[in-house]
């Protein structure tokens, strides 16, 4: 398995993905650095995970000369038409914290509906030759579930009141170790399936 030439830079300035994403990508003993300080993201303004990635992705891969990785994710509730979706952690206001979100997405969905957690990941590599096009590709994710009374201390977001279809039963997400976690989240499933092609594009 080859290692990556430099060290990914993950573009989000939220600590719990940063800890997660590097805790997935480590069986590739691929590195993945925090974003600088100096490096601003553009704001979330588009209409799917995808569309929310990939700006912040090109913006640090400009500003850094460095391949970056990006992600956006969030629950579907099926009783509630799909949302929040990509406006999931905005869902109880722009600055709303992961409680607000859990407290409105509990008041409008009845327990034991239909969910979904999916997550986008991008990766942009600068061109190599002034001109050229930055190379970028878009992983996708999900993991399907109910939603249930919150528990556990685990995880972070909607995780308290996510029970996941393939996990243990019963179990929250924020009840799962992460070893338990990574191997059926939206996030693990689609950083996999980067790692893959990452690995893979390396060692041809």
């Amino acid at each position: 398995m080859e290692v990556s030439p430099r060290p990914l830079v993950l573009a989000t300035r939220n600590r719990h993905k940063l800890r997660e994403v590097r805790r997935i990508l480590a069986p590739w003993r691929l590195t993945v650095e925090p974003l600088p300080e100096l490096v601003q993201l553009p704001a979330e303004v588009g209409d799917s995970f995808a569309a929310n990635a990939s700006p912040k992705a090109r913006a640090a891969a400009l500003a850094l000369s460095r391949p970056v990785i990006a992600d956006d994710s969030g629950i579907e509730a099926e009783a509630l038409g799909g949302a929040p979706g990509f406006r999931s952690a905005r869902y109880a206001g722009e600055h709303a914290t992961d409680e607000q979100n859990l407290r409105k997405l509990l008041a409008e969905a009845p327990l034991g509906s239909r969910v979904r957690y999916v997550c986008a990941v991008v990766y942009v590599e600068p061109a190599a030759d002034p001109g050229g096009q930055p190379l970028e590709r878009v992983f996708v994710g999900d993991c399907t579930g109910r939603l249930g009374e919150p528990r556990g201390s685990g995880g972070f977001g909607y995780d308290p009141a996510f029970l996941p279809t393939d996990g243990p039963p019963g179990k929250t997400m924020a009840e799962l170790s992460d070893h338990e976690k990574d191997a059926i989240s939206h996030r693990g499933r689609a950083l996999r399936a980067f790692a893959e092609w990452f690995t893979g594009r390396a060692a041809a």
